[in-house]
């Protein structure tokens, strides 16, 4: 019985799954035909085949729908290994490692990732709202930041590092946007670090 209730909500999962990447697709696709401003819930509904009840179910607005918003997480092992001192046992080196694993792999995939940066190339609130959004991984930065420092370390050296692997996140999302958006995001990251180091090294 145990086991056909877990294959039940497996299956519930992967449709809510197929059910949120399809509203994704319609906005992104209706976006690209007639303007975000000229696409209503109801058009995006009518594409998807479900009422707009449902829409709201998933998501507050259409520009969350280009979004995709969902929890961005960083990656299992990846998040294992920097909070247990990995891999390299250097800080900034496992920080760039950690940050690339969650560039790597976004939510929705990278297709549907670049699709809804150029939709918000034309609309500048997305892309507060998107950044917004990524603050949400703060969370759980901190708290691997401090498994890996440990309770004693202190507060605003946790707060420094954790806010850091943020900018490193979104300084490579802005310079692989200048870059025209191609290959994959988090390429763009050894040269954000090679400049912060640049930035922050000794003047003689």
């Amino acid at each position: 019985m145990q086991e056909s209730t877990g294959q039940d909500e497996g299956l519930r999962a992967r449709k809510k799954r197929a059910r949120l990447e399809a509203f994704v697709d319609a906005t992104h696709r209706l976006a690209g035909e007639h303007g975000l401003d000229n696409v209503t819930v109801e058009q995006i509904c009518a594409e998807v085949g479900v009422s707009v009840r449902t829409f709201f179910n998933y998501f507050e607005s259409k520009d969350d729908a280009v979004l995709g918003l969902e929890h961005w997480r960083i990656e299992g092992a990846a998040a294992e290994a920097f909070a247990t001192g990995g891999p390299t046992g250097d800080l900034l080196p496992d920080m760039q490692v950690l940050v690339a694993s969650a560039l790597d792999h976004p939510p929705l995939g990278k297709e549907r990732m670049a699709r809804a940066f150029e939709v918000a190339k034309g609309n500048p609130d997305l892309f507060l709202r998107a950044y917004t959004h990524v603050q949400g991984l703060h969370d759980e930065i901190e708290a691997l930041v401090r498994r890996r420092l440990g309770d004693s370390a202190d507060e605003a050296v946790l707060l420094m590092v954790g806010a850091l692997l943020v900018v490193l996140s979104h300084a490579s999302f802005l310079r692989w946007d200048a870059a025209g958006g191609e290959g994959d995001v988090h390429a763009q990251l050894p040269s954000v670090v090679a400049d912060l180091a640049q930035v922050l090294a000794p003047r003689t």
